[in-house]
């Protein structure tokens, strides 16, 4: 039997090895984890992991100059395809962040500042653990309690025009996306690979998935 191929994409700003080990923990001895920032082997794998961490402006720059975003952007269409954090963001049509970068344009929207001000005691960046609350159904829940507590580290929240992909919210201030689908595209902005027993769950869940 084949090997399941899952490439977790190294653009040189995720969190790779804690999402690697996370992924390798819970994969079965079908399933291969490569990290890498090859563009060849995310055209090829089986799966695509896309974790991130910091601006979405150097996001982009090294997405584009490691020739990745284009298999990026055909495996967001095709394959089973987790998004963290970063690598939810840059999904969106633009990001206000770097004062303003045009992004993947898988979904239609925009990536816009916390605001706030009606909320002095609360902290920017918003980091620690909050809940998410599921909207929808979808297999990379299962066995995922609503309202779980997930792991964030974030300035910037996702604003999609079709509110129909949003999957799962969070309140910081305001509810905010927390989790867009689209077929077979799962992204969270929350970190699943620091988030204990759920997160743990969501990556099993993501290395079994069909993608429908």
């Amino acid at each position: 039997m084949n090997q399941r191929l899952v490439a977790v994409v190294d653009y040189g700003m995720g969190n790779l090895r804690s999402v690697s080990k996370a992924a390798e923990h819970m994969a079965d001895d079908q399933t291969r984890i490569v990290v890498t920032q090859d563009p060849q082997v995310i055209h090829d794998a089986d799966s695509v992991i896309f974790p991130g961490q910091g601006a979405a402006k150097a996001c982009m720059q090294a997405l584009n100059q490691t020739g990745m975003a284009e298999p990026i952007k055909l495996a967001a269409k095709e394959k089973p395809f987790l998004g963290i954090c970063m690598g939810l963001q840059v999904l969106m049509s633009h990001s206000d962040e770097n004062s303003g970068i045009n992004c993947l344009d898988i979904f239609k929207g925009n990536v816009t500042q916390f605001n706030l001000s009606e909320h002095p005691t609360l902290k920017m960046p918003h980091m620690g653990w909050n809940q998410i609350s599921q909207t929808q159904d979808h297999p990379l829940w299962h066995g995922i309690e609503q309202d779980s507590r997930f792991y964030y580290v974030h300035s910037y929240y996702v604003v999609p025009e079709d509110k129909n992909t949003i999957y799962g919210e969070t309140t910081h201030g305001q509810t905010f996306p927390a989790v867009l689908c689209d077929h077979n595209l799962f992204a969270i902005q929350a970190h699943p690979e620091k988030s204990a027993d759920a997160g743990l769950q969501l990556f099993k869940n993501f290395l079994s998935w069909n993608g429908h």
